[in-house]
């Protein structure tokens, strides 16, 4: 017995003889090039320099030095959106963590794909509060889908590979590798990246019930009013092309969120705009009077439906088709609940069309469409178009769509007024074209997000949409974009305020403009050529094109464009707090 078991044991050994012995640092390395990274955004620490220095032994991955961590998970963060893949990020421990959490989160709310590494203080190390250390797995736990505490290197082409692919599986969203320093350093033999993963706990449905589907199926061909709502879903489950393909099928009326714009081209009369607190009147018109409902890939939440109560007060059918059980029936009552990836479910909802023997009929919903085109008729976009005292932001926005309508071009916002402006004057007919933080609402991400698409998409145009308020927050990143030649136009709707909080304060708060007037600004040209960029100052509106035309045709530089807008200028449509969707306040007579 003796024997056997020896030459067992020499038999499991052998293989570790011959396989490389590495450093912990190194294997994390070989992971990611087997996950086909490209990119990376970081800053190095003390924990990290270890997996810096087998960054620095190889050629593969490209790194870049932002210089704030919450700006590496923003550019790592608008890269995933823009092209489908996981984006990375790597900070140290401490701060370097600390940081990143507001990149974290608002991948988390948005669910996007993102795999951040952090540094961590060595194993014997934690929970003696050592030097930046704290504690990652605890204060990233409600803003990741998963976090890994690494305790030996040889588990780390196991976590790696489960990391990526909870990231990337059911409803996307960020995960966190924590590696003590220890961990980075140490030798294991090295055998090579998995290549399939198993986890008991984490299987997400893909396939929809088959008898669902056929009561949505039915409630759709019965539906004298349908509407077809949709998110961000559509965009990150890769199903624009199934979703366009089934709104021309049934002839219905579709609207995407802020977050799903791009999925249904803008210019079909078949889109009724965004809808929600700043969407059209047709499009939450439509929303309230509807019949039968689909939504795919949305999640029914405040800024979209307002008071639920009043939402609920008009009947109609509800399907909801999403990934991610935990979202159907959570904020409004459904009829039709379909669990699965939305591709998958809408191709098999579009075979059972084929299949049936009811067709859709245009003539059934001729009633709706007259409905619909009356909606339509009141103006809820008009702004003073011939105004020549001041520049008016619709106006910024709508010169720039003219202007980029035609070419490979990505606008990415900040959060505010600017953004609303931006989701409601540019319309967008591919998808992931439009880059902003919907769900956590995060300003500051506009130039990160812009960075990180430049970097996988070099010949596309990328202009960040953002205000005075939101681009000081990582204004820093102008240096990154000059170090790893990313050039990005900036086009900064300067009204002096934080505009959305203006606005705010002006229709709730009786005028009382608490603290939201920027009455210390920069000198935004100065400050984008002291950090080797363009700056130009626009100020009267008959400059607005040519100041675009002459930053587009800056190919190879990033431009600061700073436009003195209207200060009083608001965004209406608006849905107030509390009240319905139908509830809108159309303009600032109004008040």
């Amino acid at each position: 017995m003796d024997t056997q078991q020896n030459t067992a044991a020499a038999a499991a050994k052998s293989p570790s003889s011959r396989a490389p012995m590495l450093m912990g640092a190194e294997i994390l390395i070989k992971c990611l090039e087997a996950e086909n990274v490209k990119h990376l955004w970081g800053y190095p620490g003390g924990a990290v320099l270890y997996i810096y220095d087998a960054l620095y032994k190889q050629e593969s991955i490209q790194h870049v030095l932002v210089r704030h961590e919450q700006a590496a998970v923003h550019a790592a963060d608008g890269f995933a959106r823009a092209t489908g893949e996981v984006g990375v990020a790597l900070v140290t421990s401490g701060p370097g963590l600390t940081n990143a959490v507001t990149g974290i989160a608002t991948a988390y709310m948005d669910s996007i794909p993102l795999v951040v590494i952090a540094g961590q203080v060595p194993t014997g190390a934690i929970g003696q509060d050592a030097f930046q250390e704290c504690d990652t797995v605890g204060i990233t736990r409600p803003v990741v889908k998963h976090n890994f505490l690494v305790k030996d290197p040889k588990d780390i082409p196991t976590v790696v590979k489960r990391a990526f692919h909870i990231a990337r599986t059911g409803r996307p969203g960020p995960v966190v590798i924590d590696i003590p320093k220890d961990v980075s350093f140490q030798k294991v033999a090295w055998h090579g990246y998995p290549e399939t993963v198993a986890m008991r706990s984490y299987n997400p449905v893909r396939k929809g019930h088959g008898g669902q589907i056929r009561k949505a199926l039915q409630l759709l061909l019965n539906a004298k009013r349908p509407y077809i709502y949709t998110g961000g879903g559509v965009l990150l489950g890769n199903a624009c092309d199934e979703l366009r393909t089934l709104v021309d099928t049934l002839g219905a009326p579709c609207t995407n969120t802020l977050m799903g714009l791009g999925a249904y081209p803008a210019s079909d009369p078949k889109f009724l705009g965004m809808l929600g607190m700043h969407g059209t009147v047709q499009a939450n018109n439509a929303m309230q009077h509807c019949d039968v409902l689909l939504a795919v890939g949305a999640r029914f939440d405040d800024r979209v439906i307002g008071n639920p109560k009043h939402f609920a007060q008009n009947e109609r059918k509800i399907i909801h088709i999403d990934i991610d059980p935990s979202v159907i029936s959570k904020r409004v009552k459904v009829d039709v609940p379909i669990v699965g990836d939305v591709k998958d479910v809408l191709v098999e909802l579009l075979n059972a069309i084929n299949e049936s023997d009811v067709k859709p009929n245009p003539e059934t919903l001729a009633p709706w469409w007259d409905t619909i085109n009356k909606w339509r008729k009141t103006d809820c976009l008009k702004y003073d178009r011939d105004n020549t005292d001041v520049i008016k932001p619709q106006k910024v926005v709508e010169t720039l769509y003219e202007m980029t309508k035609d070419d490979d071009c990505y606008i990415t916002s900040d959060v505010g007024q600017h953004q609303m402006f931006a989701a409601q004057f540019y319309p967008f007919n591919k998808p992931r074209r439009w880059i902003n933080s919907g769900g956590l609402g995060t300003m500051g991400v506009g130039i990160p997000y812009a960075m990180g698409i430049k970097l996988a998409k070099p010949k596309a145009d990328v202009y960040c949409v953002t205000g005075e308020g939101s681009v000081q927050m990582n204004i820093q990143e102008l240096s990154t974009c000059l170090q790893y030649e990313t050039p990005i136009k900036i086009v900064a709707l300067n009204n002096r305020y934080l505009g959305m909080v203006r606005q705010w304060q002006e229709i709730e708060y009786s005028g009382r403009y608490s603290h939201s007037y920027m009455d210390a600004l920069p000198n935004f040209v100065k400050l984008a050529e002291a950090y080797g960029h363009v700056g130009l100052l626009i100020e009267d509106p008959k400059d607005v094109e040519p100041a675009l035309r002459e930053a587009k045709k800056l190919k190879d530089r990033t431009v600061f464009l700073d436009f003195r807008t209207d200060p009083t200028e608001n965004v209406f449509p608006m849905v107030q707090a509390g009240k319905g969707i139908t509830e809108m306040l159309l303009g600032s007579e109004e008040l």
